[in-house]
């Protein structure tokens, strides 16, 4: 059981002595986010530590630069205010990506509804009245964010435990996912972490070994495919026939049996939880095989992974991978709380074991490095979850760390800059299109330019921007920017910028010896074979015709509009066979796995991933 902390400050520094959760003595150098910390519990009669352990829990202690979460929080103690964030709209509503992705269907394009959100996200409002505030000061001041979070703590500690009031602030109505959030908070409490925060203050979680936590019974269904130590419900996606020898809204499949999964692929929601939950058990809407909520971290299984989802856009891709969407919203260039992080990583490292999935950037990869299945569908392409996921310290918790691999002087780099210095000026936070500048914040993403200096132009992706005009700054452009993980080529150093090969261009970023933001790399790069002038690029690994049995309908192999020249490399995500999943019947006893004779390699061309015929390259490895 966890020890009964009493609110009062006499009591608290009594248990304090009891339980590890003394606070400690500062210097008068100390950073002043943690003088912040102190101060706040001193006065609220909360242990520091578990003030400490339920803001790093919701933001690492970073200010986000006053931007809103996912799920309307802000600041340090994300105190939500879902009036000034704002209902957000959804990606899903576009109708540009036919989120199947299989030319042997129609096109699947589903309108959703709005997105309405919870009533818990307004907790601004009750701290402010403990402070007798206002909720600008407590959006706006770190310090008054710090003051609200502590009131607001005391205040749910209304049984002398303060598990429990760590458990009610993560704001989930469900008790298990609580207690998720609770557990998580006091694991972090226990080991201990020091970090420094976005905007440069040094903080300090002091371990407390043995630390006790109660005890819970397995709450998880067992037909939910989960890690343990987490939350996790079934909300089944319906397999269901519709009119017009229709059906929805995913397949059934024998994967691993039947093919081999290869990706993980990382979305966003753009709407709500309750909305995506409805979303996806509507029968003539798409689906995807799980969902992670922001405020606690609560895992939702959708689809048995061993079923295709149609999630990606490229049915190559869904046949092949497993698609985790996030409560968030890219397209507001928003942050994502820690506890999605943890669970999602935790999630995706379980999943990542059991099926044999590199945990590498090549194969756990976003919504955004999916590539367009033919020249057409590249512009309708999602973006999602976006310049702002931190996939460095997404990794991090997966024990997959990122950068830092190679050899100075590496002929391959990976892409690894520091997320909270890394603020590139993107636009459009508002509305993609609209010019506007978006909060200068941190970020995973690296922008390229076709010279070695920040005034000349973005590249060129003829895919997204067919007239051969240069990309844009817009939040939603990815056609000259690399994202952290990714590993590229290089192609030429001049001084402190470095070029990559990057959809048959040379992309230039600035490298500074004394603020890298590329790492050097161990891998293989790919080349074309000698004689070979060019080499089409693919979208899908699809087989020859011949492979198709009878009744089957062959598919084309349809390059992309870019090119890959003799001279120019890309860094390999291996080598994978050929293969189509025919299954366009509701009645799976039809559906057929085509496996030809064709290789291919994964490669990462430019911001999304592509493939190119083994006969037509040379792997090699980079020096």
């Amino acid at each position: 059981m966890s020890h009964p902390i009493p609110r009062t400050a006499a009591a608290v520094a009594a248990v304090a002595l009891l339980t590890g959760l003394a606070t400690p003595a500062y210097a008068d150098t100390t950073a002043q986010r943690q003088r912040d910390f102190a101060t706040a519990a001193a006065e609220f009669g909360v242990p520091e530590n578990i003030l400490l352990g339920v803001s790093y829990l919701e933001s690492r202690w970073d200010t986000n630069a006053g931007t809103p979460s996912t799920s309307a929080g802000y600041g340090p103690m994300h105190l939500t205010d879902l009036r000034e964030a704002g209902v957000a709209g959804t990606h899903h509503d576009e109708g540009t990506e036919d989120a199947r992705g299989d030319d042997a269907r129609p096109a699947v394009h589903p309108q959703a509804g709005p997105a309405a959100p919870p009533p818990t996200l307004q907790t601004v409002d009750e701290a402010a009245r403990l402070l007798k505030t206002d909720a600008r000061t407590l959006r706006t001041d770190p310090r008054q964010n710090i003051r609200g979070g502590a009131a607001l703590l005391a205040k749910y500690n209304t049984d002398d435990n303060w598990y429990n009031a760590v458990a009610r602030y993560s704001g989930s109505a469900d008790q298990a996912a609580a207690r998720t959030f609770a557990d998580e908070v006091f694991d972090t409490i226990k080991t201990g972490i020091t970090r420094t925060t976005d905007d440069g203050q040094q903080v300090t979680l002091s371990p407390t070994p043995g630390l006790a936590v109660p005890q819970h019974a397995e709450t998880t269904p067992k037909n939910v495919e989960c890690p343990r130590k987490v939350t996790c419900e079934s909300v089944p996606a319906p397999y269901q026939e519709l009119p017009n020898n229709d059906y929805g809204n995913h397949d059934l499949a024998d994967r691993p049996d039947s093919q081999k999964i290869d990706h993980i692929v990382i979305h966003d929601t753009e709407g709500y939880w309750a909305n995506v939950l409805d979303l996806v058990q509507d029968p003539t809407y798409v689906s995807w095989h799980y969902s992670i909520r922001s405020a606690d971290g609560l895992i939702a299984q959708h689809v048995p992974t061993k079923d295709v989802a149609w999630h990606a856009g490229n049915w190559y891709v869904n046949a092949k991978s497993i698609g985790i969407e996030h409560e968030g919203f890219a397209a507001k260039g928003t942050w994502y709380t820690e506890a999605m992080y943890r669970t999602s990583a935790k999630l995706v490292g379980h999943l990542a074991r059991k099926y044999g999935i590199p945990l590498d950037r090549a194969h756990i990869i976003g919504h955004d490095n999916v590539p367009g299945t033919t020249p057409a569908t590249i512009a309708g392409m999602h973006w999602d979850p976006g310049p702002y996921w931190d996939w460095a310290h997404y990794f991090d918790l997966m024990g997959a760390p990122l950068g830092g691999f190679g050899l100075p002087g590496s002929s391959l780099v990976t892409i690894d800059p520091d997320f909270a210095k890394n603020q590139p000026a993107f636009t459009g936070c508002d509305k993609s299109g609209s010019g506007t500048p978006c909060t200068l914040r941190g970020s995973e993403a690296v922008v390229l330019h076709s010279e070695p200096s920040e005034s000349s132009p973005l590249l060129v992706d003829v895919g997204l921007h067919p007239k051969g005009t240069p990309s844009t700054m817009d939040v939603a452009d990815v056609g000259s920017r690399v994202a952290t993980g990714q590993r590229y080529a290089v192609a030429e150093v001049r001084g402190d910028w470095t070029a990559i090969w990057y959809l048959g261009q040379k992309g230039w970023f600035h490298n500074p010896r004394n603020a890298r933001v590329a790492k050097p790399a161990f891998g293989w790069v790919v080349t074309p074979k000698p004689g070979l002038a060019t080499v089409p690029v693919y979208g899908r690994a699809y087989p020859e015709p011949e492979a198709y049995p009878a009744g089957v309908t062959v598919q084309a192999i349809t390059p992309l509009p870019y090119t890959l020249s003799a001279g120019q490399k890309y860094s390999s995500g291996g080598t994978v066979g050929s293969e189509y999943y025919w299954a366009t019947t509701f009645d799976p006893a039809n559906h057929v796995v085509v496996k030809g004779k064709l290789k291919y390699v994964q490669i990462q061309f430019g911001h999304r991933i592509a493939f190119v015929k083994a006969d037509d390259v040379r792997i090699v490895p980079a020096f």
